[in-house]
């Protein structure tokens, strides 16, 4: 595996990769790896020839009271685990590399309707930050394929939009969310749980869980399954900004039937987690 730090150097690297007909798969993270990334490494294995996975912690889109300067940095173990699972590029550029003329000068990329719901109402500027960068990161690779986890699934459908939007030839694939065994979504934010954080977490699976199956079973009272879902992570200790069911393909408010998604955000300790599950009904 390779460590490029450089722009230049991965562009010339994956354009010696193109003129030999080899396939490329990029993989964009912000590093502090674990299973989960694994699991999209072993994916864009599947789909290509040559893999990239860029760990970079993006300034841009991390609002003015958040975690940007304690977001956790691993880059010795990541290198490490990124070797292993057979990597072929690992791309680590200092901020400045990416912002050449700082972030307040940089062009921005923005998705208007859905980077302003959910999260984006709690994080306002947050998915300009994420759209903005992952927009340079694909420029700079231009995969034929970009693997992304739908732990992130509001992220996942901006980046989508993006790619379309802007007339980017390559394919986005979303991969399943990775759990541990009780039912919590990895993330690099679990390492911010308490002991006894970390034992009530996997309620935000199970309450997903609940909603799930009861729209699954029939039920339409949407605004009520939204209501229990916050009074039950509120009653474990949480302070949630949105437990939500949406229209999986828009993430506007649901119809009666077809594809749902249902999301939410929680704090709990110094963590902020983030979850969905799908459901799915029949018209």
């Amino acid at each position: 595996m390779q460590t490029i730090t450089r722009t230049s150097d991965l562009r010339r690297l994956v354009t010696q990769w193109r003129t030999a007909g080899e396939r490329v798969a990029f993989v964009p993270t912000m590093g502090n790896l674990h299973a989960g990334h694994g699991s999209l490494v072993h994916r864009a294995n599947e789909l290509a020839d040559r893999v990239v996975v860029s760990v970079f912690v993006n300034p841009l889109q991390f609002g003015p009271n958040e975690d940007f300067a304690a977001y956790p940095r691993t880059p010795e173990d990541d290198a490490r685990l990124l070797e292993s699972l057979g990597v072929d590029v690992l791309f680590m550029p200092e901020v400045d590399e990416m912002y050449p003329r700082g972030q307040e000068a940089t062009a921005r990329v923005q998705v208007p309707g859905i980077d302003s719901i959910l999260c984006g109402a709690f994080r306002p500027g947050h998915f300009t930050g994420v759209a903005t960068i992952v927009a340079k990161l694909l420029n700079l690779v231009q995969p034929d394929v970009a693997l992304f986890g739908e732990k992130d699934y509001q992220q996942l459908m901006i980046i989508r939009r993006t790619v379309e939007d802007l007339c980017m030839p390559m394919e986005i694939v979303g991969v399943a969310t990775t759990r541990e065994t009780d039912g919590l979504a990895m993330s690099s934010r679990n390492r911010y749980l308490s002991a006894d954080d970390r034992r009530v977490a996997p309620v935000i699976f199970a309450e997903l869980e609940r909603t799930r199956k009861a729209i699954e079973a029939g039920s339409n009272d949407f605004a009520g399954l939204e209501q229990t879902g916050l009074e039950a992570l509120k009653r474990n200790g949480f302070r949630p900004d949105y437990f939500s069911i949406r229209d999986a393909e828009t993430l506007g408010e649901p119809d009666t039937g077809g594809d749902f998604v249902i999301l939410t955000a929680a704090r709990i300790g110094r963590a902020r987690l983030i979850d969905n599950v799908r459901a799915s009904r029949r018209r």
